[in-house]
């Protein structure tokens, strides 16, 4: 009877420490596995090295706004006002009244053995050919418009820069707060742990496997933060700021294909226009400008029987025979529109190419959004189930954790696939050629 008593006591207080471990770990658990917070981008942790990239929310920041912003620092603004500046200069020259630069002739001439000069002056005005002057203005509009849509176009790319880098900042985030939760949850179970080792109710073994467990944690917690400050230098590197919009998620646009109106092919489009302008105002020239000359002739002799004599004239000088000299400039800019159209063709791909993916990974993560929500309701009854049965000493420390670490691993990819499922949609607005 005595010994009787004595088994039940044991497994009386055993199962009393079981239950009171159970109910420890349950309430570190759900933690991990109910934490659907809202992406921060604070530092509201301690970093666990001392590089440290801050980024600060700015409720007055939009999405649009960001774009703006970062379009006005963005490399290629140079070469956009040098384009406005062409264009302007097309523009000034096609206004003007002559072809050309004029000319003012000066001449004198003396022949001593009939006591004569001679003084001349003349001025020579380039005239514009036929139509020259409407090719002109052709191509200083289309210059102009080549210059608005080549902005446009690298508007769109500034965009998507931004856009991958926010939903970049937002993937790297969740695994950065997740690995925060698990190492604590991990903290916690090894000071459980260490604490029934103690009363005797676990091996040492078990405490030596958590702290493994804990390290293991603590590393991948690390790299994390590592991953994380590499994002927001990305972001800050490419926006030129520290400041980020406390919202940028977008609606799905229902366009389904690749248009002509799509930014990039405008601005292509534009440039072919541009360069067959081009060759149109060089044929317009022909062989030459004409010109036309008109001047004054002084006829003076130094003998006091001859007489002062003016004579005014007026020539026009007609170019004719150049077109072996104008072949080659057409043939240079010839060579550069073949270029654009092959650029265009390629891009045309590009973009059908990038549309495609874009929609494909839409619907995969659709579903995989539903797969890994439905993963996530099962592993967390699993865990119950097993947090349960190593309470009472039915599984081993290792079985426990291999069930924890499945189930963490099934809420880290159901918060990934959730937002992976915004950024999907706003990649796929970029890839249609839609600003935010």
């Amino acid at each position: 009877m005595f010994f009787l008593c004595v088994i039940r006591k044991r497994f009386a207080h055993s199962a009393i420490k079981g239950v009171t471990f159970l109910l420890a770990i349950m309430q570190l658990l759900p933690q991990v596995a109910y934490s659907d917070d809202k992406v921060l981008f604070g530092d509201h942790l301690k970093p666990v090295v001392d590089h440290l990239d801050s980024v600060v929310i700015d409720r007055a920041l939009t999405l649009p706004k960001l774009i703006d912003l970062t379009m006005e620092k963005y490399p290629d603004v140079s070469w956009l006002n040098a384009l406005e500046d062409e264009a302007k200069a097309l523009a000034a020259r096609s206004e003007s009244w002559t072809a050309g630069a004029s000319q003012a002739i000066f001449g004198y001439q003396t022949i001593s053995t009939f006591r004569l000069n001679y003084g001349t002056a003349n001025i020579e005005v380039p005239l514009w050919n036929l139509g020259q002057r409407d090719a002109q203005h052709e191509l200083a509009n289309h210059a102009e418009t080549s210059a608005e849509l080549q902005a446009v176009n690298v508007k769109l790319r500034v965009a998507g820069l931004v856009r991958g880098a926010l939903w970049g900042m937002s993937l790297a985030k969740i695994r950065y707060e997740q690995t925060q939760i698990e190492l604590d949850v991990y903290g916690k179970l090894l000071a459980n742990i260490k604490r029934r080792v103690e009363s005797g109710d676990l091996p040492r073994t078990d405490e030596l496997l958590a702290q493994t467990e804990l390290l293991q944690k603590r590393s991948a917690f690390t790299l994390a933060e590592a991953e994380l400050m590499h994002a927001r230098k990305r972001y800050s590197s490419i926006t030129q700021t520290t400041k980020v919009p406390s919202s940028f998620e977008e609606k799905l646009v229902p366009l389904k294909e690749i248009g002509q109106n799509h930014p990039a092919m405008i601005a292509i489009n534009s440039q072919i226009d541009r360069k067959l302008a081009e060759i149109k105002a060089v044929k317009a020239i022909g062989s030459g400008q004409t010109n036309v000359i008109a001047g004054i002739l002084s006829d003076e002799g130094t003998d006091y029987r001859s007489n002062k004599a003016e004579f005014f004239n007026v020539g026009v000088s007609i170019p004719f025979g150049g077109s072996a000299h104008t072949q080659p400039h057409i043939a240079a800019i010839n060579v550069e529109l073949n270029k654009l159209i092959s650029e265009r063709e390629q891009l045309y791909r590009d973009l059908e190419q990038a549309h495609h993916e874009a929609d494909h990974n839409l619907e995969v993560n659709r579903v995989e959004l539903d797969n890994a929500n439905e993963q996530k309701k099962v592993s967390e009854a699993l865990l119950k189930m097993t947090q349960l049965a190593f309470s009472v000493g039915e599984i081993s420390l290792m079985d426990l954790l291999k069930i924890q670490s499945r189930t963490e691993q099934a809420i880290l990819n159901a918060k990934e696939r959730a937002v992976m499922l915004q950024r999907d949609e706003a990649l796929y607005n970029q890839s249609v050629g839609v600003m935010p």
